[in-house]
């Protein structure tokens, strides 16, 4: 629960103090909800993917899931619609409500 109010409050170091206090997993919800900060929270989580940081990022910023994650989770009302490699979901979704979400959200 601490980590939660540490990312609430201030996401992108939140995000360094996550990694430096659970040196294997960050965890990040909605890091994209301060537009202020996107650059910099989306920054701070490129570089921690790049040191193989595993990650489990709540987002609406497909794009940057696109080139940041190696696995890709949609969800709809609670529930996992659809999963894989990024290329694979948003390249070639088997799922008509995923193909939907992207049509709507990537063409916007």
């Amino acid at each position: 629960m601490m980590l939660k109010a540490i990312l609430s409050c201030a996401p992108a170091a939140g995000l360094a103090i996550a990694a430096a206090v659970l040196p294997s997993v960050a965890a990040s919800d909605g890091p994209e909800l301060d537009p202020e900060l996107v650059d910099e929270v989306n920054l701070v989580m490129k570089q921690l993917a790049s040191e193989h940081m595993t990650m489990v990022i709540v987002t609406h910023e497909m794009r940057f899931a696109a080139e940041v994650a190696d696995r890709v989770l949609f969800m709809a009302d609670g529930t996992v619609i659809e999963e894989g490699t990024p290329d694979e979901l948003f390249t070639q979704p088997k799922q008509e409500r995923t193909r939907t979400f992207l049509r709507k959200f990537l063409n916007a």
